[in-house]
């Protein structure tokens, strides 16, 4: 059942508002996937909100080369399993950015490991933070757009949250779950005109990667149509065209960034 009419209810009061501008909060910006969207991001001219868990120096790195091409930035630390610890992150970014007028859930952990290895502990955090942390952060930014009446939100999925992936049953659930979110949020604000989408990247050049060496490497190439391993702008690229205006009119949408291996 659908539930969209609370939202209208809501943002009914607001007044239309001008264009929220262009500030992207990028999450698990400090490397791969999340730092190259920052750059493309910049070279577009937005301000970023780098946001990043333990690579401070990685982070900070990023920023000045961000500030280096003239745009605005916000760099923090922040847990996304942790709702107060978002809160801070974005009540900051917004006092220094300004309203946030896209939001891409990058952040995530990887798994590989036997189903019946895992351990509750492994289990609790992948999702607290794969799974959770997507509800927090876009519960952080939903106000704003709602009031706004625009806003747009990627969600980062994989290619395993279509197919599954053996030895990788946890990750591919929690992978699963942010597609289902991305489908019932994107009807569920998209009369305040909010879009949300998710890509799902394929094998990337990453270190989420870096562990697989070159005859795994060499199988998977095998297995991809396009014959090539994906790069970080590959995924960048794809993120920055949903928060752009040229995907106004695509919601709820699943994007595989993936050579053609899930087909």
């Amino acid at each position: 059942m659908q539930c969209s009419a609370p939202w209208q209810v809501i943002s009914a009061g607001f007044p239309q508002q001008n264009k929220m501008g262009n500030t992207v909060v990028i999450t698990g910006s400090s490397a791969g996937i999340g730092s190259e969207t920052a750059r493309v991001f910049a070279e577009n001219g937005w301000n970023v909100g780098i946001m990043y868990m333990n690579s401070q120096d990685d982070a900070e790195t990023l920023e000045k080369e961000l500030e280096n091409m003239g745009v605005k930035t916000f760099c923090g630390k922040c847990d996304v399993s942790l709702p107060e610890s978002v809160k801070r992150f974005f009540e900051d970014a917004e006092n220094t950015l300004g309203e946030i007028y896209a939001l891409v859930n990058n952040a995530g952990v990887a798994l590989q490991k036997l189903f019946c290895d895992v351990t509750e502990e492994e289990a609790k955090r992948l999702f607290d933070i794969n799974v959770n942390g997507v509800f927090n952060c876009s519960k952080a930014v939903l106000p704003s757009m709602i009031k706004a009446k625009e806003g747009k939100i990627v969600n980062i999925s994989s290619m395993w949250g279509i197919c599954g992936a053996s030895c990788e049953v946890h990750y591919s659930s929690s992978k699963a779950a942010v597609i289902g979110f991305t489908k019932a949020l994107a009807k569920e604000v998209g009369p305040c005109s909010i879009n949300v989408n998710c890509v799902c990247p394929g094998v990337i050049d990453t270190r989420m990667n870096a562990n697989l060496d070159k005859e795994t490497m060499d199988c998977l190439k095998e297995e991809i149509p396009l014959m090539r391993i994906g790069t970080p702008r590959d995924v960048a690229e794809t993120i920055y065209f949903l928060c752009s205006e040229k995907s106004d009119y695509i919601t709820g949408q699943v994007i595989s960034v993936d050579g053609g291996m899930i087909i």
